[in-house]
């Protein structure tokens, strides 16, 4: 089941995560990418206010996509419209705590994790992945792709 996600509503409800930070979008989506895997590749839509305009590319991969809104009003509006355009709603979950597009997505048939609940389900995946037991396999190291991918990324984001 794909999740549309509300990523600065859902920021705001993860412990660790900060919306003053400059790389908070990174960060969610470093959460998000590790959830999707572990899901089988759950495919992931992450709609930001704010942020890094025109470079949600440099988030995207690993089944999650990233798209920036230039105020959070336009972001709720970008939520609504992709609520409206789903061809397969009950196939979608949307992840917020935003009231207005609740009742959108309700109207629509589309299930909804409210953004402290899914926030409590991350952490949970992520402290499992954090102590893994000693039958589990050593994680893999980085490719040089994937190490390039990331020190692309830090070089060209732009500071907030």
């Amino acid at each position: 089941m794909p999740l549309l996600v509300d990523g600065h509503n859902l920021i705001g409800q993860v412990p660790g995560l900060s919306l003053a930070d400059a790389d908070d979008e990174a960060q969610l989506v470093m959460l998000l990418r590790r959830y999707s895997t572990a899901k089988r590749g759950r495919q992931v839509v992450v709609v930001f206010d704010r942020g890094v305009y025109g470079h949600p590319q440099q988030l995207n991969g690993y089944g999650i996509t990233c798209h920036f809104a230039r105020s959070p009003q336009d972001a709720d509006a970008e939520l609504i419209k992709r609520l409206r355009a789903l061809k397969r709603p009950r196939d979608w979950t949307l992840v917020t705590s935003d009231r207005a597009i609740i009742r959108e997505a309700n109207d629509r048939g589309v299930r909804v994790i409210g953004s402290r609940e899914f926030a409590q389900q991350l952490q949970a995946g992520s402290q499992r992945k954090a102590a893994p037991s000693l039958d589990e396999k050593r994680e893999k190291p980085l490719s040089e792709a994937e190490v390039e991918e990331w020190l692309e990324f830090f070089r060209k984001r732009p500071k907030k």
